[in-house]
């Protein structure tokens, strides 16, 4: 899907045992994995500790990279995407808004301005995704994976854990959905446009 080779001393499962590989392995996704979490956030402090939670837990799920099902990136996401989960269910919990800073690291003003603009750019994104929460849950995941984070199908499929028939069921049925709701070729807004692409993308 990203078109990165995979790391020479054998993907995440070397990198979690080395700290050069590592290092590596960090330095080759962390602008991905940024772009996957940039989409879901709009708080520059929420992306930089989610990003940094989704690179803790490759020490703990790196034997579970699996290259047939899909690059080291569509694996990422899949982990990204367990982890901004819990973090939107974290939040519904809280009953104070203080609470969900408490404790956080503090950011300097050059990490702050370049979390910004990645989440200034990835606004159409978020506007895509938005048009998306009305689908069922399982439509609207296969839907969102493929069509705002370009997965394929079978990387897709891989993340969520159901066969790639079951994928494409569940997005012919969202693209369905979809068209009943918007005329895909007309683009009036910027959300417009991105629910257009949407509906209209070929896989």
């Amino acid at each position: 899907m990203d078109g990165v080779e995979p790391l020479r001393g054998g993907g995440p499962a070397a990198a979690v045992r080395d700290p050069r590989l590592f290092e590596e392995f960090y330095r080759r996704h962390v602008d991905a994995v940024m772009r996957f979490v940039a989409r879901r956030v709009n708080d520059p402090h929420t992306a930089a500790d989610l990003t940094a939670e989704i690179f803790l837990a490759v020490l703990d799920s790196a034997h579970s990279y699996q290259p047939r099902l899909g690059s080291e990136t569509a694996w990422l996401y899949g982990i990204a995407r367990n982890i901004v989960s819990s973090e939107r269910r974290r939040i519904a919990r809280e009953t104070e808004r203080d609470l969900r800073f408490s404790g956080r690291r503090l950011l300097e003003a050059d990490d702050i301005a370049r979390i910004e603009d990645r989440l200034d750019a990835e606004r159409p994104a978020r506007r895509m995704l938005a048009a998306l929460a009305g689908l069922p849950e399982g439509e609207r995941a296969v839907i969102e994976l493929i069509a705002v984070d370009q997965l394929t199908v079978t990387e897709a499929a891989a993340v969520l854990g159901i066969s790639q028939v079951t994928a494409r069921v569940r997005l012919h049925r969202a693209r369905k959905a979809l068209r009943s709701e918007a005329d895909p070729t007309v683009a009036k807004t910027t959300s417009d446009a991105a629910l257009a692409y949407v509906v209209g993308r070929e896989t």
